[in-house]
């Protein structure tokens, strides 16, 4: 029972206020392709599901309970969000903490995209008609991929948090990361799926945030083909929908975002936020920041009256 009471704690000058609703925070569970997906479904204080959801997607490999991915959740939910965090399965029945790296890679990409449309079929069941995707990296990609190809009533605004691009799966980042040529790796799974062999493993590489690893023919392309719907930047102009990113400032995974994306930002529907001195992870007080707009951008229909808002901190 404790460990799913939601503790919310709010720093002040002089003292630390911790507010938690034991009975308002659950974990949650549905059945999907003979797996059991989990996720943290959690009203805000005097709120009901009428009030809308956000639904939170977690970055590549991770979980929702990350520890700045938890502490953003909280932040919302203090300022009065419903918040639905979900694991993504990765393969995995009833999926808790990181991806153990010894088990071979059977996952693709687009996994995530069929596991939140699950979550929001789930979400209309309870009657919930608004609902916010946001997504943290490779979560923010997959947010962005699934609001690309879904034209979900019940969506009505994305929040990207760091979004994975195109760069993030190239040759040259998977060199300096791992030590091995992409291109080889490529060759091999393509010939794995050539022969029909999709499930073909190929050992020793890394995907993501695992090193010497092992992942199926299908698996590794899903990740590493250079295809647009592994790229946050190609995939915006495809959504028709109010969307915030949330560019960190020293971001060394996700690297200069904001000049990627910078020529789609426009008043109507795409805003950017650049949060100076955060990490790829919004860590410490640059998640207080980030969430300070996201909050604003929930709240307010047209949420932002400048096309890049820069905050120093």
């Amino acid at each position: 029972m404790m460990s799913h009471i939601k503790i919310n704690c709010l720093l002040a000058i002089a003292a630390i206020v911790c507010v938690y609703n034991p009975l308002l925070a659950a974990e949650v569970s549905i059945q999907y392709k003979g797996l059991t997906l989990n996720a943290d479904y959690q009203l805000a204080a005097g709120k009901n599901a009428g009030d809308g959801v956000v639904l939170m997607t977690h970055g590549a490999l991770a979980h929702r309970d990350l520890e700045s991915m938890a502490y953003i959740r909280q932040l919302l939910i203090g300022k009065g969000h419903n918040i639905l965090a979900i694991n993504l399965s990765l393969g995995l029945n009833n999926r808790h903490g990181m991806y153990d790296c010894s088990i071979t890679h059977r996952h693709k990409n687009s996994d995530a995209i069929d596991e939140i449309n699950q979550w929001l079929i789930w979400l209309q069941s309870k009657d919930v008609k608004d609902v916010s995707l946001l997504g943290h990296s490779r979560g923010a990609a997959q947010t962005a991929l699934y609001s690309a190809v879904h034209k979900n009533p019940i969506v009505k605004r994305l929040v990207l948090m760091a979004p994975a691009v195109k760069e993030n799966s190239s040759s040259q980042s998977y060199q300096q990361r791992f030590k091995l040529p992409l291109s080889a790796l490529l060759q091999q799974a393509r010939q794995h799926v050539a022969a029909k062999n999709t499930q073909g493993v190929l050992r020793h590489l890394g995907l993501m945030s695992c090193r010497d690893s092992s992942a199926t023919a299908e698996s590794f392309l899903s990740y590493y083909d250079q295809n647009p719907a592994l790229d946050t930047a190609a995939l915006l102009s495809k959504i028709n929908l109010p969307t915030l990113i949330v560019v960190a400032g020293n971001d060394k995974v996700v690297i200069a975002l904001d000049k990627k994306v910078a020529h789609l930002v426009d008043d109507e529907s795409i805003k950017m936020v650049v949060i100076e001195g955060a990490d790829h992870m919004f860590r410490d007080l640059n998640a207080d920041d980030a969430v300070d707009y996201i909050d604003d951008f929930l709240q307010i229909s047209n949420p932002m009256s400048t096309t890049l808002l820069t905050h120093k901190g």
